[in-house]
């Protein structure tokens, strides 16, 4: 299966929101990732919906959105509405996951489940086979720049092991200190989509940089 590669917009420079987001359009990119921050969930507060459609008006790239927020139910006809192809919501956050997970498939979108450093990957056995995608972070939710957790690797072995038991079609994302460095590490590992910002935006060059990662 193709690698992907879905860097994620919170560390775009938002002064110059338009010409970043031109530069992901010309590369190889496959998705664009988007976290909405509530400042409950996590400890912070990104964007909301306004600018999502302004993002979506501007990219060329499938939306990848990361709901960091409570409620996420609330949302999921938002989401649809400014066009995204994955939404994707935390386990930690959905009291009926089963639920949420349909809902958001019913909308037309693909539906993916987060966890958190602390969550296993075994809460997931009575869903995995329902979604379409697992992100595990990395990093604690909530700011960019951190330093990847590495007991993200045994989390990521014992996730595919699931996947494969119960034969299921779900994609593993990992977010949070992916750079050029661990990324060939988390390919290696089974992992299908890496989300990578710091290390795309922050870079001399985005186009070539996401060159280096797909290569």
């Amino acid at each position: 299966m193709k690698k992907m590669l879905a860097p994620s917009l919170l560390s775009a420079d938002f002064g110059h929101l338009a010409h970043d987001i031109e530069q992901i359009n010309q590369s190889d990119a496959d998705w664009l990732h988007i976290d909405i921050m509530d400042g409950v969930f996590v400890p912070n507060i990104s964007f909301g919906f306004p600018v999502l459609k302004y993002v979506k008006n501007l990219t060329v790239k499938p939306l990848d959105v990361h709901l960091m927020i409570v409620n996420p139910d609330k949302f999921i006809n938002e989401c649809k509405s400014v066009g995204t192809m994955l939404m994707n919501v935390h386990y930690e956050a959905c009291t009926h996951l089963h639920r949420t997970i349909h809902l958001i498939r019913e909308a037309g979108m693909k539906a993916g489940v987060t966890l958190n450093p602390h969550t296993p990957v075994e809460l997931l056995e009575d869903i995995i086979c329902d979604v379409d995608l697992v992100l595990l972070m990395s990093v604690n939710p909530g700011f960019g720049g951190q330093t990847f957790i590495e007991n993200t690797f045994n989390k990521i072995e014992r996730l595919r092991q699931l996947i494969a038991r119960r034969e299921s079609k779900a994609l593993i994302e990992v977010d949070g200190g992916v750079n050029l460095t661990n990324a060939p590490q988390l390919y290696a590992a089974g992992v299908d989509v890496l989300v990578a910002g710091h290390a795309v935006f922050r870079s001399e060059n985005i186009v070539q940089t996401v060159k280096a990662f797909k290569s």
